[in-house]
């Protein structure tokens, strides 16, 4: 168990190696948890997925990074502009340091730095098959809205929520 006061917070460049890493790591463990559903997919809709789930380094508006007291990466999430709306991107816990409060620290974070630039909500998307996740923001506050673009035909399993900050 990490001792949630003994994390270290910081806002990083979406391409801190540190923060590819976890973002990696999330690519590795997403691909097993949906592999089935995508290895049905035409090469169109696999080119469709990807460029659904690609963030333009210059859309971000934040990124944040958390490490152990060893500055060991556990955890990862950034803010993105998407049309006009403040979407949360790549949140991943190291999967040996889920349940310590890592993730719910990612989120608060993420949502002053949503407050403190004039966000009005910040919208999410997750698939099916992230109950973690789900738990996650649903403790949060969030709440469920429809499928939003770009995932309404590429990932039509997904699992979108909103958190209105006003």
């Amino acid at each position: 168990m990490t001792d949630a006061t003994a994390l270290v917070v910081e806002h990083v460049d979406w391409n801190d190696p540190r923060a590819e890493l976890l973002r990696d790591s999330m690519e590795v463990e997403m691909s097993a948890r949906y592999r089935d559903k995508n290895s049905a997919q035409t090469p169109e809709q696999r080119a469709a997925l990807h460029d659904a789930l690609a963030v333009d380094p210059a859309r971000v508006f934040v990124t944040v990074l958390i490490s152990d007291s060893a500055g060991v990466p556990v955890g990862h999430a950034a803010l993105r502009d998407l049309r006009g709306e403040w979407e949360m991107k790549r949140v991943v816990v190291d999967a040996t340091r889920r349940g310590a409060g890592i993730g719910a620290r990612l989120m608060t974070e993420l949502e002053a730095a949503a407050r403190a630039g004039g966000a009005h909500r910040i919208i999410l998307q997750t698939g099916d098959r992230q109950p973690e996740a789900v738990r996650l923001y649903e403790r949060s506050g969030y709440t469920p809205i429809p499928i939003y673009e770009p995932y309404v035909s590429t990932i039509p399993f997904s699992l979108c929520y909103e958190l209105v900050l006003d």
